[in-house]
């Protein structure tokens, strides 16, 4: 399920998946815009797995009060899946860095 399988639809409508091809696709298509609109790129391949991840985060931030805690091994793609997913909801993404001075 997800409300991002048609791109600028408005208003994003909210149904399950039945051609899993085109979203493969439409996730590289995100991919593609992301990487166009920011100096930082991401190389990434969109497998299933992967896919059903960015599902996932999409769904939990768009829902009210929405949050999640990510865990998984260095380099396993948290930061990347939640920048996209953020991007196709059209949210703007920021981090908070922690430095000697903090606070």
């Amino acid at each position: 399920f997800g409300d991002y399988q048609i791109p600028n639809a408005d208003p994003k409508l909210y149904c399950q998946v039945q051609d899993f091809e085109k979203l493969v696709k439409t996730m590289e298509e995100y991919l593609d815009d992301y990487n166009a609109s920011t100096t930082k790129k991401m190389s990434l391949v969109m497998f299933l797995d992967a896919i059903e991840h960015v599902s996932r985060i999409s769904r939990i931030i768009r829902t009210p009060l929405g949050n999640a805690l990510l865990l998984g091994v260095g380099g396993s793609g948290r930061q990347s899946l939640t920048k996209l997913a953020a991007f196709i909801a059209e949210y703007k993404c920021f981090s908070i860095e922690i430095t000697k001075g903090y606070g």
